[in-house]
């Protein structure tokens, strides 16, 4: 089968690649194009096994390889990196692998370097063990139709969803992905251990989060505000896990702040 990849591109300035999370695609990311494209040359990969990129192998090394991938064929320099949940983890992990020569800062959003709780690390998955994440790993792999909806609604501080994303649209986007491919994804995810990269990051970082998440903890942001050297938080007062979703005007507006540093 041939591997097919799709990136989705808009505008003309200095370059900002959007990762998008586990289960979504790249379209989750049109408000911030529309709001920012004027400015800047935004674009959006569907990571391995999301949206048009289903025919990828499903994890993370191959996204953060995709991610080179788009990099260097456009010779893109001085890019900004935002990466939602798992696009953080991809995010870090590119630079892990690959350096930040052509990186000129990096913002995570609402997400965790190790999602799962273990040993004297509590700032993963809020409320979940290794045990209970392991069940929710199993209901994915047994009934993904019906896991959509609960992924959903942990997208979101409202039960409706958000302005740029209603819960509904969601869950149809959730269930509409191949289930092998966010399985496999998920096991990657739940396998990364990203906290080494950090303290390391030669890139400044803004640690963008929501006050109301329900899936990490304020104080996983605060570790990483005060771990990575370069480093600044930004809390969104409104928002759970999806603040450019939930918040688009005051999350673009600090991304063209910070991108434009």
């Amino acid at each position: 089968m041939t591997e097919i990849s799709y990136t989705r591109e808009a505008g003309a300035g200095p370059p900002i690649v959007f990762l998008h999370g586990w289960t979504m695609e790249s379209s989750v990311f049109a408000g911030q194009f529309a709001r920012l494209q004027d400015r800047f040359h935004c674009l959006a990969p569907d990571l391995p096994g999301h949206g048009r990129s289903v025919d990828l192998t499903a994890n993370v090394e191959a996204a953060a390889r995709l991610l080179r991938s788009i990099i260097e064929s456009r010779n893109l320099r001085n890019v900004t990196l935002v990466g939602w949940s798992l696009g953080a983890t991809v995010a870090w992990t590119y630079l892990a692998r690959f350096g930040s020569g052509r990186i000129g800062r990096m913002v995570s959003v609402d997400m965790s370097p190790k999602i799962v709780n273990e040993g004297d690390w509590s700032l993963g998955l809020k409320g979940q063990n290794r045990a209970q994440t392991a069940v929710k790993t199993a209901h994915f792999a047994e009934d993904w139709h019906a896991s959509a909806p609960a992924i959903a609604t942990n997208m979101f501080a409202s039960r409706n969803g958000a302005p740029d994303l209603g819960l509904e649209r969601a869950v149809e986007k959730i269930r509409a992905n191949d289930p092998a491919a966010m399985n496999s994804m998920w096991a990657s995810l739940v396998s990364a251990d990203c906290r080494p990269v950090i303290p390391c990051l030669g890139v400044p970082l803004l640690v963008a989060h929501g006050a109301l998440s329900r899936v990490y903890p304020a104080a996983t942001a605060k570790w990483l505000a005060e771990t990575a050297r370069q480093a600044r938080r930004h809390t969104f007062e409104a928002s759970g896990h999806s603040p450019h979703l939930e918040e688009p005007d005051e999350f673009a507006r600090t991304l063209a702040a910070f991108a434009s540093i």
